[in-house]
């Protein structure tokens, strides 16, 4: 059926063409189907014999964007007529415009037509299908179609279907970033920037773009690392999704060991260390660091130089024939070794061996005068000899009953060697009996019968022993008294002179034995309150620092029978002495120094020191190392928690607040620690607010808040300063943790009456910076509040501190006083530092009596095939982190037990070690205690 907008006088010349060829073409129906038309063409075609319509151009298939028409064209030849067909209906006239011209080539007519389709025809169609239109071309010889081409509105939604995801991948691992573009008309394509800029495949082929739009990297780069988009477009819009990023991060590797370093002890044992770093490769961007130890060490020997010394003297050798003889020696006692030097002095040695007279002939005119200067020497030397006989004779005869030393001399001056004289009347400190002892004075040796003079001096026959004295025989022992800087302790130290074995070294006043056996000196000052000494000898004994947590064990035998040393401990100031940390380490104990240094000790001794280290995590995140000070004053490695080997000269007992360190040489120590990570470590801190103690008689008011170790000594090194300053606590010091995280401690006044009260604080806040507190470099550490009342008669003050870490923990003080009034003190004992007496000697510093300790010993020394030996009880008691230390001890158990003094020594009741032994089934020992004991 012809559309009603055919033109009345085109209609009908196809029916007419047909029906003139007879009817050939008139099944085509959907062509020339005209029996329904309702217009007739004004005039009929000619009828030449001519070919079908070909089509030169075809119409395309268009998008409708926005409201713009799309046009479709089409052109063919050769061709009388040529129209649209929409959706099965024909295309008005009006609307086409039709171009006719002739190809020069054929002759043909070409016939050339466009239409216009708009989005409100489009939109009106109705059905599953799409609109469409096709051309149709007639000629004499028939008709011919066009394909269809197809019209539809554009458009592109807002929403991906699914966006790309930043993610972390490792080096050379392959990625894959997913894109699905939002639907659209057309399908949208899809671009991939890499920080903006468009990835080209062909450009870079590590880039791989799926038929899917998915980017797919091949192996990742450090160069890959960028922000990634993915950008979907389409005639109508262009959309950009999230951006996604990507880092390729490196996960660190170890470099090569290197060489292992020289021995660091020049003379006997010593360590040596080799190195490696992570940068083979280095992490980067957020790589994990690598995992194991950054160094290994591991103990040598270097051989002692031994310096050469001579032999004896060769025997003379024959007098030569030029009156001369000789005799030698060999540097071989010993050799040279080790580069010890060589022997100073002359290996041949000559002389005349005729003392003048030899038996060649002498020169006319010179024997007389050799002989008379012989016989005149001679005379002379018997003169000599004469004179110092005599002499000799009237001193001895003098001096005859005076060898005999007094026993209050004996005693007073200590066994002084020599002839007893009364004090002289201009000597400003005469003995008294009442008076102490100089223990600077060098003691004598005594060995078998004591005789006033030493034998080397005086051997002579008269002496008279002085075991056979009747002053010395109601004398059974020596008391020697010992001052120290705190109490006042004497000591009985037994004498048996019938046995011989007796040796007291000279007692120096800061520490040092006596000049025979030339141990180093100690030259460290001592601070009141900060030192304690005492004379220890093989009964031992405990040294303590009242109030500060510090202690010194040395338990029996650890100091060779008959001999006795004035042992000391140290707490170094800050300020007077550097500090064992370096690097991220950060300082976690006072630096305490022990001694004398350089003593050979039969058995360990165990220091205990404070320490700050928040420990109650369930994972470790500490590395905690002990550091000891060299007599060059650089620090160096005792040993590491947790890495202990059997070459570890110490054993660190860590508890929540304090260790013990089992250690066989004293000297300088210093527990410093470092962040384990992944988790940053805590340290504890205490946070004390003071005020002036006196009564406020000005305008001005001031606050101070020191932010200090949550350790007793730093405690007490803040009383002791504020006490120089008039300084009073204000309220106990409160907890605060610290955290390895780089951030501030931020301190803020809040909440002052500002009616009666201001602040001369400029700034909202003041802070300490984060490296002040965790390295420990500076001490105490505190703020300053300034304020300021309106009048004298203001005399109430309440107002908030605020103490915080920056992103961490914090505390606020609620303060309420009254400056008028003088303010009581409030200095109360810091946390394990109770004030314990500064010094024990012998078996009144011990919990454990010695003979239940000898019983213990003789039980669980010796290894048991069921376990049930020394191994239990550190496991009982929680000394087993490492057994090796104490499997290396000649009675590990009494070393057990020494630790066990030292961890209990405020609370050291047998009740804790009598549940260990009984949970062993040691039944003998619990009745050895029960009786001797008072478990």
């Amino acid at each position: 059926m012809l559309s009603p907008r055919m033109p009345r006088g085109q209609a009908l010349g196809p029916l007419v063409l047909l029906l003139l060829v007879g009817g050939c073409v008139a099944s085509d129906t959907e062509s020339t189907d005209y029996s329904d038309a309702e217009v007739l063409p004004d005039s009929l075609p000619s009828a030449p014999a001519e070919p079908l319509p070909e089509f030169l151009l075809e119409p395309e298939d268009a998008f409708i964007v926005k409201n713009r028409p799309v046009q479709l064209r089409c052109r063919a030849s050769p061709a009388t007529q040529i129209y649209f067909k929409c959706n099965g209906e024909w295309v008005n006239q009006n609307d086409h415009v039709t171009r006719e011209s002739l190809d020069q080539g054929t002759g043909l007519v070409v016939r050339e037509v466009d239409i216009s389709v708009s989005r409100t025809q489009v939109e009106e169609l109705f059905g599953l299908e799409d609109y469409w239109c096709q051309c149709v071309a007639w000629s004499s010889a028939g008709t011919t179609k066009s394909n269809r081409a197809y019209v539809r509105i554009a458009y592109l939604r807002k929403n991906f279907e699914q966006e790309p995801l930043g993610r972390e991948v490792q080096l050379e691992q392959e990625v894959l970033l997913q894109c699905r573009p939002p639907e659209g008309m057309p399908a949208a394509e899809v671009d991939w920037l890499k920080n903006e800029d468009v990835i080209d495949p062909s450009q870079d082929p590590n880039f791989l773009i799926t038929i899917d739009n998915d980017l797919i990297i091949k192996q990742a780069r450090l160069s890959d690392t960028a922000n990634y988009t993915c950008v979907a477009r389409n005639v109508v819009a262009k959309r950009r999704s999230s951006t996604a990023t990507l880092i390729v991060y490196v996960s660190g590797g170890w470099s090569s060991w290197t060489e292992w370093s020289e021995c660091n002890a020049q003379c006997g044992r010593g360590w040596q260390r080799r190195t490696r770093s992570c940068t083979n490769p280095t992490p980067l961007n957020g790589g994990a660091f690598c995992e194991g130890p950054p160094f290994q060490r591991v103990t040598c020997t270097t051989l002692c130089p031994v310096d050469g010394g001579w032999t004896e003297w060769a025997k003379w050798s024959a007098c030569g024939t030029e009156c001369t003889h000789w005799r030698s020696r060999e540097c071989q006692a010993p050799p040279p070794r080790n580069g010890g030097k060589h022997c100073s002095g002359n290996m041949m040695e000559s002389k005349n061996c005729t003392e003048g007279l030899c038996t060649r002939s002498l020169a006319p005119g010179t024997s007389v005068a050799v002989y008379a200067g012989l016989v005149v020497a001679l005379l002379l030397c018997v003169i000599l000899a004469i004179c110092v006989g005599a002499l000799a004779y009237r001193r001895r005869r003098r001096h005859l009953h005076g060898d005999i030393t007094d026993s209050s001399s004996a005693l007073t001056t200590g066994f002084h060697p020599g002839n007893y004289k009364p004090p002289r009347q201009d000597n400003p400190h005469p003995l008294h009996p009442s008076a102490p002892p100089d223990l600077t004075a060098t003691a004598g040796h005594f060995r078998g019968p004591l005789y006033s003079l030493q034998q080397a001096v005086n051997d002579s026959p008269h002496k008279i022993p002085m075991t056979t004295s009747p002053l010395l025989d109601p004398l059974p022992s020596l008391k020697i008294k010992v001052y120290n800087s705190s109490t006042l302790s004497s000591l009985e130290l037994p004498v048996d002179i019938s046995s011989g074995d007796g040796e007291i070294l000279s007692l120096k006043s800061v520490g040092t034995v006596g000049r025979e056996r030339e141990y180093p000196s100690h030259t460290l000052s001592r601070e009141p309150g900060l030192s304690t000494s005492a004379t220890l000898g093989n009964l031992g004994g405990r040294l303590t620092i009242p109030n500060t947590g510090v202690s010194l064990l040395v338990p029996p035998g650890t100091i060779p029978q008959g001999k006795f040393y004035e042992m000391y401990l140290i707490i170094n100031k800050w300020d007077k002495t550097t500090l064992p940390s370096e690097g991220g380490q950060t300082v976690l104990s006072p630096v305490v120094s022990c001694g004398p240094s350089g003593m050979l000790l039969n058995r360990p001794v165990v220091l205990t020191l404070p320490h700050c280290a928040q420990l109650d995590t369930p994972t470790p995140d500490w590395t905690l190392t002990l550091k000891t000070q060299t007599h060059q004053g650089a620090w160096e490695e005792v040993l590491t928690v947790g890495e202990e080997t059997l070459s570890s000269p110490c054993y660190l007992q860590l508890e929540e607040e304090c260790c013990h360190v089992l250690m066989e040489q004293l000297g300088t120590y210093g527990l410093v620690g470092q962040s384990c990570p992944p988790q940053p470590a805590c340290k504890r801190l205490q946070l004390a607010l003071f005020a002036p103690r006196a009564p406020c008689l000005s305008l001005d008011y001031s606050l101070r808040i020191y932010c200090i170790h949550d350790t007793p000594h730093a405690f007490k090194e803040v009383l002791d300063l504020e006490r120089s300053l008039g300084g009073v606590l204000l309220e106990d010091p409160k907890p605060l943790v610290f955290k390895d995280s780089y951030h501030n401690l931020r301190l803020s006044i809040h909440d002052i009456p500002h009616t009666h009260w201001r602040s001369k604080l400029l700034a909202k806040y003041q802070e300490i910076p984060f490296y002040h507190i965790w390295s420990g470099c500076q001490r105490p550490l505190h703020c300053t509040f300034s304020l300021e009342r309106g009048s004298l008669a203001v005399s109430q003050l309440t107002c908030k501190i605020c103490v915080r870490q920056v992103e961490g923990e914090g505390q606020i003080f609620q303060l309420h006083t009254d400056i008028q009034e003088t303010l009581p003190p409030h200095s109360p004992l810091p946390s394990g530092g109770s004030c314990l007496p500064s010094s024990h000697v012998g078996p009144y510093a011990f919990r454990l009596p010695d003979s239940i300790r000898q019983k213990i010993c003789a039980s669980l020394d010796a290894p048991s095939a069921r376990g049930c030996d020394w191994r239990l009880l550190a496991h009982s008691l929680g000394f087993d982190r490492y057994l090796n230390y104490f499997a290396t001890k000649p009675s590990p158990t009494g070393v057990l037990l020494d630790l066990w003094e030292a961890c209990h020594q405020g609370d050291a009741d047998l009740v804790s070690l009598a549940t260990a032994l009984e949970e062993m089934g040691k039944s003998e020992v619990l009745v050895v205690m029960t009786t001797d004991g008072d478990c």
